[in-house]
């Protein structure tokens, strides 16, 4: 009799969790399919004529796909320049965000000096103030400097997030003190130390900060829309802005396949580097 319960409580267990599994995959798959859909209404109106994006009932796929819309988007944003421009701006600011954060990051994390505490939380203390509120201050000192209508002027101001160097300071605090006072012990300088040690061990992390950067400085308008005025110096969203034209909807196909196009890059960046992103994110604040 007790061998027969065991066993039926032993099914129920398991049909129980079975149909845990079954609700949560079900529940990730629905809101997959939900986040999925802009992108994919993205990808189809960009092969579709005008008349296709505003049917009623909604149209999803084209009846003859218009690859020329790739084409024509190109030619009008001059999307060759723009890329160009959006290429500089996010490697140079990533660069200068990964470097800055991981050097912040580890003397935050692994260095004694006065007032370390304080500074931390006037890292943390910034991250919580609005961008918007630091707009007309930054703006001022970028038009003194010469720097309006010039990539430096959106490169320089976004070097230092305080989201950078506060994930890179959680990150190290996880590396082993032993390893680097070994290295102290051996005569390493403390730049050699972080370079050769710190450095290597935190690729993870480093890699998930890269992918953050890279993906906001891509997608970034409101300042590069501030600073960069002439053609010659936009970025691809400023560009896309300009194409956008709501009254005109004969555009919208056009205007979806530029966006299509600029998106192309990030997806391939996201899908080399997703390993370590992931890895990056999960490590992140383990050690406190």
């Amino acid at each position: 009799m007790d061998s027969n319960a065991g066993a039926a409580l032993g099914r129920t267990h398991r049909i129980g969790h079975l149909v845990k599994q079954i609700l949560v995959h079900g529940f990730l798959i629905f809101a997959s399919v939900l986040m999925l859909l802009p992108f994919v209404w993205m990808v189809l109106s960009a092969l579709k004529l005008p008349f296709e994006i505003a049917a009623r009932p909604v149209v999803w796929l084209p009846e003859v796909p218009q690859w020329s819309n790739f084409t024509r988007a190109w030619e009008m944003l001059d999307f060759g320049r723009l890329m160009l421009n959006s290429v500089i701006v996010t490697v140079l600011t990533s660069a200068g965000v990964i470097m800055i954060s991981s050097l912040t990051g580890y003397a935050l994390a692994k260095l004694d000096f006065p007032g370390k505490n304080v500074l931390f939380v006037v890292v943390l203390s910034l991250m919580m103030v609005p961008f918007f509120m630091l707009m007309v201050p930054v703006y001022v000192i970028i038009n003194k400097l010469g720097w309006v209508n010039s990539l430096a002027g959106v490169i320089v101001p976004e070097i230092a997030p305080g989201f950078g160097i506060f994930l890179m300071r959680q990150f190290m605090m996880g590396l082993p003190d032993e390893l680097l006072d070994a290295a102290r012990i051996d005569g390493a300088s403390e730049f050699r130390i972080f370079w050769q040690i710190a450095m290597p061990l935190s690729r993870a992390g480093l890699t998930a900060l890269g992918v953050f950067a890279c993906i906001y400085h891509w997608d970034n308008f409101l300042w590069p829309s501030l600073i960069l005025i002439s053609p010659e110096t936009m970025t691809i969203p400023i560009g896309l802005h300009r194409l956008y034209q709501p009254n005109l909807f004969s555009m919208y196909n056009v205007f979806m396949a530029g966006s299509t196009l600029a998106i192309l890059p990030m997806l391939i960046f996201f899908f080399i580097a997703q390993r370590h992103f992931i890895e990056g994110i999960a490590m992140t604040g383990i050690k406190e």
